[in-house]
């Protein structure tokens, strides 16, 4: 208690909650990366493979994603697919895509372009990608989901951060593509704000962003094959690691130079549009970021911005138990709960509309301003949504961690391209 009988703790709390959001303001000093006339040979002389890993994706999608990448303005020299198995969920015959990869490799070949497409049996992503970066020679890396469409100078942007010598990995930028196919996607649109355009945008500033999207994302190659036959068999608590595919390989990247994040190199990518799958991706997105924090505090320098951040992210999670309780076991304070939680909204809001001002760094064609305004209006519904149903998901798969050996993935198509 102060000499005039305030209780200065809760004030202490609002204070150490708002130090923890240092990167709401940090991430509008990040500008994409460009080059000089004198690195621009540099550049270009780089040899690119892009390794596409496909499961049982929808073939419509797939053929945009194909499209997308031979349609560069930046001519990359390699694509390469494997099919890590699929198979047809109705029949159970396998799903071979033949037009997908006649496409490919009859449209590679006209362009000048290495094509592969490699069908393996099915053990997951990380092992469908050494399949064939293991052993390939290419300067840079670009690692890409087959439900994912790359805007035209995605490559010519992803690459220009590579001109600084120590950059070792880029992230894309990763937008929703079925935005508006209900409300599910328009909400995840929003809830992708604080990482894609807000924490990886400030941890780029640093020169320490910590998890690519693997949705798109950009190695210089050695780093990759450094660690191959090790990235594939990682392992947790003896159970093979089947997720977090990028936070590993960005960890790779970082201990051995710097991790940017492009903002101008967009991807846009197919997100869940049923309750069913959209869970069961977060669940699987939270036990592997748990794992990957353990990961960080035991490898990571004690300086570096990667151990920290485990221990803001714990912070955050003790303080949102610690509040509550603190109000309702301190009399005075329990007076005053209407008060409080009436000044909790509203700083809520505020915080929520800060983040949501990045939907307008970005503008999209097929996407109006009146549609960004009325997301950017809705978007406290976002902070409620990631309170009352993600945090609690997020402690349970905190406590579960050690379920990783599952992918958790589909066993047929999930998500399809609506019909044009």
């Amino acid at each position: 208690m102060w000499r005039d009988g305030t209780d200065p703790g809760l004030g202490v709390v609002w204070l150490v909650s708002f130090l923890l959001l240092w990167w709401l303001p940090m991430c509008w000093l990040e500008r994409p990366a460009t080059v000089t006339e004198s690195e621009r040979p540099g550049i270009d002389g780089l040899r690119v493979t892009v390794q596409i890993p496909v499961y049982n994706e929808d073939p419509q999608a797939l053929r945009a994603c194909l499209e997308s990448v031979l349609g560069q303005s930046r001519r990359v020299q390699r694509v390469r697919v494997v099919d890590d198995g699929s198979v047809d969920g109705a029949t159970g015959a396998p799903l071979l895509y033949e037009a997908e990869r006649a496409l490919l490799l009859r449209e590679a070949g006209r362009l000048g372009i290495k094509a592969t497409w490699d069908r393996t049996p099915n053990r997951g992503k990380r092992w469908a990608q050494m399949h064939v970066l293991h052993e390939d020679d290419a300067d840079v890396f670009v690692t890409l989901d087959s439900d994912s469409v790359l805007d035209e100078h995605a490559v010519a942007e992803g690459l220009k951060p590579f001109a600084d010598p120590r950059v070792k990995s880029v992230a894309g930028l990763v937008v929703p593509l079925n935005v508006k196919t209900n409300l599910l996607t328009r909400l995840t649109a929003v809830l992708y704000l604080p990482f894609t355009r807000g924490l990886r945008s400030a941890q780029s500033v640093l020169g320490s962003v910590l998890i690519n999207s693997g949705t798109l994302a950009f190695y210089r190659a050695e780093v990759v094959r450094k660690h191959a036959g090790v990235y594939e068999r990682e392992s947790f608590r003896g159970v093979p690691m089947q997720m977090n595919d990028d936070s590993m390989l960005t960890m790779y990247a970082r201990l051995e130079g710097r991790t940017v994040h492009q903002p101008s190199a967009v991807c846009f990518t197919l997100v869940p549009d049923k309750a069913r799958h959209y869970f069961r991706q977060q669940l699987r997105w939270m036990r592997g970021t748990t794992v990957r924090h353990l990961w960080w505090l035991r490898h990571m320098p004690v300086r570096s911005l990667a151990f920290w951040m485990p221990v803001v992210e714990y912070a955050h999670l003790v303080l949102a138990l610690l509040v509550p309780v603190t109000v309702l076991f301190t009399p005075h304070l329990r007076e005053q709960t209407g008060s409080l939680a009436w000044y909790t909204l509203i700083l809520g809001c505020a915080m929520n509309y800060l983040v949501s001002l990045r939907l307008f760094a970005v503008r999209r064609t097929d996407e109006t301003l009146g549609h960004q305004v009325l997301m950017f209006v809705l978007s406290p519904a976002a902070g409620l949504w990631r309170l009352i149903v993600l945090r609690p998901l997020y402690l349970y798969a905190m406590a579960t961690c050690w379920r990783i050996g599952d992918w958790g993935t589909r066993t047929a198509v999930e998500v399809r391209v609506a019909p044009a």
